[in-house]
């Protein structure tokens, strides 16, 4: 086996034990080359994702790319607002952004693709409400659907009355509804009066 062809079997030893995908830093404390990563790129033995994050080519196709991309990217990120309606199967909305939620003091991230929407959240309103589901054995945090609802309300002026209205509707003909649990959160984002009416007449 040729010296350029070793190299390139052990880098995809590497990307394999990480699940086939790697930002270019970890990539290299890793052990695999600049040089390396590039050629293997330019080859097509591995596919870019976003800025800095690759992914071995001859993996089966992901599910969804772009969450994974930015959940990469963000690790630290909560997917929210309509991307998470999207991810529970409560809109009819087909979110051309990934709507994710960072700490209020977080520096900003850098995604240069896929498009990306961020709102920052404190305390318990970040903190709260949050689930990990594993998507392509990647492990995505998304808040709640009830969580979820919350912020719609809360954010409603941002992604319109109307939309929080229907997910509030599928969530009652999709979900068992957990009154209580959506209360607990309303009361977190403190949107308790604007949601109690809406609430009341689902029981």
């Amino acid at each position: 086996m040729k010296k350029g062809q070793d190299t390139h079997r052990k880098a995809q030893n590497i990307f394999r034990s990480h699940r086939g995908v790697l930002r270019t830093g970890k990539a290299i404390r890793a052990g695999i080359h600049p040089r390396t990563l590039y050629k293997m790129r330019d080859v097509g033995m591995i596919e870019r994702l976003s800025r800095g994050l690759y992914r071995l080519s001859d993996l089966p196709p992901l599910s969804e790319p772009d969450i994974i991309a930015v959940t990469m990217r963000v690790p630290e990120s909560v997917l929210c607002l309509i991307s998470a309606l999207a991810f529970h199967e409560m809109t009819t909305q087909i979110p051309h952004e990934i709507y994710i939620a960072i700490k209020r003091n977080s520096r900003t991230p850098r995604v240069d693709y896929p498009p990306v929407r961020i709102f920052r959240f404190s305390g318990m309103a970040f903190t709260e409400g949050v689930e990990i589901h594993k998507i392509d054995g990647v492990s995505i945090h998304v808040y709640s659907p009830e969580k979820t609802l919350a912020d719609c309300f809360k954010y409603r002026h941002k992604i319109g009355l109307d939309t929080a209205i229907e997910s509030l509707k599928l969530y009652r003909e999709r979900k068992r509804v957990k009154y209580d649990l959506l209360m607990h959160f309303a009361k977190i984002c403190r949107v308790m009066k604007i949601m109690r009416p809406y609430l009341e007449s689902m029981i």
